[in-house]
């Protein structure tokens, strides 16, 4: 399947007259691999968007309360469509009127390993974790560290999965850093900076 197939459904939703996301076409440096990037998006309503990199596209979650480093948290994480690349460097606002039509900053972003694929009993690629219902990834961002475990819970049209802090020297259940780091590590501005500076 090439890159246009894996982001039909994101170009469906999507007039690039109208909206400043990327839609894919453009130039990007196709030698990272293994990328994640968290957007913090004031939407409808506001949640992160959590998007790991599998081949030339980023698979895509909408995590409503945001990722945590206490391993009993249990965050709801819906699958949405697959991402162009493009996406992890886009900060500005969705215009009203169109999908997703809202205010998005780069909340977190970094490099990440897949988990599965260093267990010798296992093996599984991202591609096939994905697949099977269960990713496991250790983060290296800017603001998470650590492992994290994607648990798929319904294959309904909203397909459901849990995400869950693993337990390592990098869980800490005292730091919130949903709220204790509001700002984007790409531009040091919250959301309301981002919205103010687009309208102005």
């Amino acid at each position: 399947m090439g890159q246009s197939d894996k982001l039909a459904e994101y170009r469906r939703k999507r007039d690039f007259h109208l909206t400043s996301e990327p839609s894919g076409k453009e130039k990007i440096d196709g030698r990272k691999k293994n990328q994640f990037v968290i957007q913090k998006h004031d939407a409808s309503n506001l949640h992160y968007d959590l998007r790991l990199q599998v081949d030339d596209v980023f698979a895509s979650w909408a995590v409503p309360k945001g990722p945590s480093l206490d391993p009993d948290d249990r965050q709801l994480a819906i699958r949405t469509e697959d991402h162009p690349l493009q996406y992890g460097n886009f900060e500005g606002v969705i215009e009203e009127g169109n999908y997703g039509a809202g205010t998005v900053m780069i909340w977190d972003r970094g490099s990440f390993t897949n988990l599965r694929a260093q267990k010798e009993e296992d093996g599984s690629s991202l591609k096939q974790s994905l697949k099977d219902g269960k990713v496991e990834v250790w983060l290296e961002g800017e603001k998470l560290e650590g492992g994290y475990v994607l648990i798929r819970t319904d294959q309904g049209e909203d397909e459901q999965w849990l995400l869950k802090k693993l337990k390592d020297e990098k869980a800490d259940g005292r730091r919130k850093p949903v709220n204790s780091q509001p700002r984007s590590v790409e531009s040091g501005r919250t959301l309301q900076e981002i919205k103010a500076e687009a309208n102005a």
